[in-house]
């Protein structure tokens, strides 16, 4: 959309009561007169900033000579309103449309895992005990082979996880070669 279209569906809901108030239109205003490239001039500026017409008319006239004006100076003006309105630049209805996300879009902000916020002791845990089931498995199904000791130790390895695996790891590697 060009910053045109957005100011006028953004229209209403500026010149709406109480969304700006008379000092902040008066320093949007200030800044497009003094900033460069200058969007309005001396004339237009003091014409936006009579306190003599109502506010509701001098932001009209403004969003309106903008716009005629061109996308260069509704630009300018939206700019001007992000810095001395932020929180009502954030709740332009244009700003919401553009918010929304398509749905043909991948929404990269969405949790990509299930079990993301557990952390790696969550899955140390989890891979641990799938371990010494798979262990546990096999030692005790009667088509394997493992010798009487080596079989006892590995049985036992789903209690025993933690910092004795690796002991028990290489008894079991010990104790093949003698067999």
């Amino acid at each position: 959309q060009s910053y045109c279209h957005r100011l006028q569906h953004d229209m209403y809901f500026l010149t709406s009561t109480s969304r700006l108030n008379e000092q902040v239109v008066d320093k949007i205003v200030l800044q497009l007169n003094r900033v460069y490239p200058q969007i309005l001039t001396n004339e237009e500026a003091e014409k936006f900033r009579n306190p003599k017409a109502s506010l509701h008319t001098r932001l009209s006239d403004l969003l309106k000579h903008l716009q005629k004006k061109g996308d260069r100076h509704c630009q300018e003006f939206y700019r001007a309103l992000q810095i001395n309105a932020e929180q009502l630049f954030n709740d332009l209805p244009s700003r919401k449309i553009l918010k929304t996300p398509d749905p043909t879009e991948i929404d990269t902000d969405k949790k990509q895992y299930l079990l993301n916020d557990r952390g790696p002791v969550f899955f140390l845990a989890c891979f641990s005990v799938a371990a010494g089931l798979a262990l546990f498995w096999y030692c005790c199904n009667s088509e394997t082979q493992v010798i009487g000791r080596a079989r006892r130790i590995l049985g036992f390895s789903p209690i025993i996880i933690g910092r004795h695996v690796r002991n028990i790891c290489m008894l079991y590697l010990e104790d093949i070669p003698r067999n």
